[in-house]
């Protein structure tokens, strides 16, 4: 208190002023000093706080967590630092943000700075600041760059992984296969004569076409595969851990996922088939390329050999 006509201090008028929760405690974490902050969020005023164990109003803190916190500073002497990354929140205060910002409880960075009397720490001061409002935008700004990067690895039309994404995950699964041996095997497979539907039912239908079988064949590989476009009407598998012959008896699912049941597109009925070609790792490939190019030469076979059909090279 300030000696003039009994007015506060000005440290005293700051402290009570500032936007941000400022709290006192002993080395027994007994409340020392309770800012209007920590009233207005807590529902606690000063007189209930000040003189008890802040566990006695507030059993909720992670006690060991806070005391642990405590004590290092009484003994380092030093300040401390705990982020709402690390910790949301210390304080389950309600917040501002509308419910849409996807927290529950106000998030909160918080400040640990010893009080000393000469060279001896005699309590610790807390800083509570509400970072609600960054830690909603970073978490937006998080999930925005992640729709980005998934919407980079996806074709646009049919919403499966595009030629890079398959590529990048193929050169992954042949280095795994390099170091450590097994099996892995890739599917290259199209939709015959595509450019005749296109052709004769119009780009929007072949587009229709398209997004049909990606879907259809989307729904019988593994979640352990990578199912994605090539390009055009040719479409890629990778089947990791996957020897040839069971490459072989997946094509032929694929092959009658696509063809046993017609397309309808706007009332017209649109006939499809595939052709599969089927290739392995084997030893002495020097890179993943050579995969994609013995299935590429083994869908040239299946074509040659009538379409509507799945083949492996020897």
């Amino acid at each position: 208190m300030n000696d003039q006509a009994g007015l506060p201090s000005l440290s005293d008028l700051v402290v009570e002023r500032v936007g941000f929760g400022i709290f006192v405690v002993d080395r027994d974490l007994s409340v020392l000093s309770w800012n209007r902050f920590m009233q207005d969020h807590s529902g606690f005023a000063a007189e209930d706080v000040i003189g008890r164990s802040i566990f006695e109003r507030f059993p909720d803190l992670p006690r060991a967590w806070l005391t642990r916190k405590v004590e290092s500073v009484f003994q380092l002497g030093s300040f401390a630092f705990s982020s709402w990354e690390q910790r949301p929140y210390l304080f389950q205060f309600d917040h501002d943000r509308p419910i849409t910002g996807g927290v529950d409880y106000m998030q909160q960075d918080c400040t640990f700075m010893p009080l000393m009397h000469g060279r001896e720490v005699v309590a610790v001061c807390v800083t509570i600041s509400d970072v609600t409002h960054v830690s909603v935008m970073q978490r937006e700004r998080e999930e925005a760059v992640a729709k980005l990067r998934e919407y980079a690895d996806r074709d646009g039309l049919t919403g499966i992984a595009n030629r890079r994404y398959f590529e990048s995950r193929l050169a992954d699964e042949f280095s795994r296969w390099q170091r450590y041996g097994g099996q892995l095997s890739m599917l290259l497979f199209d939709l015959d004569h595509f450019k005749r539907i296109n052709d004769e039912f119009g780009h929007v239908a072949g587009d229709i076409v398209l997004r049909s079988m990606a879907q259809r064949v989307a729904d019988v590989v593994r979640n352990t595969d990578v199912f994605g476009r090539f390009g055009g009407e040719e479409f890629a598998l990778l089947l990791p851990c996957t020897p040839l012959d069971d490459a072989l008896y997946v094509a032929e699912k694929i092959r009658r996922t696509i063809g046993d049941e017609p397309v309808e597109v706007q009332g017209v009925i649109v006939p499809v088939t595939a052709s599969v070609g089927a290739a392995t790792a084997r030893t002495g490939s020097a890179d993943y390329e050579g995969m994609i190019t013995e299935a590429d030469a083994a869908l040239y076979a299946a074509k040659r050999q009538g379409r509507n059909r799945s083949v492996a090279l020897a």
